[in-house]
């Protein structure tokens, strides 16, 4: 069997708020942040405030 081995999946968290509703947590696998937030549009839709973040990227020194 032939897997193709792309990026590995990471975790991503954030929040969306849609309208004036609480914000609802996000909880995303994707291999890229891009990703992870063109999936969150996917399934939410446009136009809405989205934040999202990888916590091991956000816990780095920079």
């Amino acid at each position: 069997m032939n897997i193709d081995k792309g990026p590995p999946l990471r975790e991503y968290v954030g929040m969306i708020w849609i309208e004036d509703k609480p914000g609802v947590r996000l909880r995303i696998l994707a291999s890229s942040l891009d990703e992870a937030e063109s999936r969150v549009i996917e399934e939410y839709g446009e136009g809405h405030v989205i934040s999202i973040w990888n916590e091991e990227d956000a816990s780095r020194p920079r």
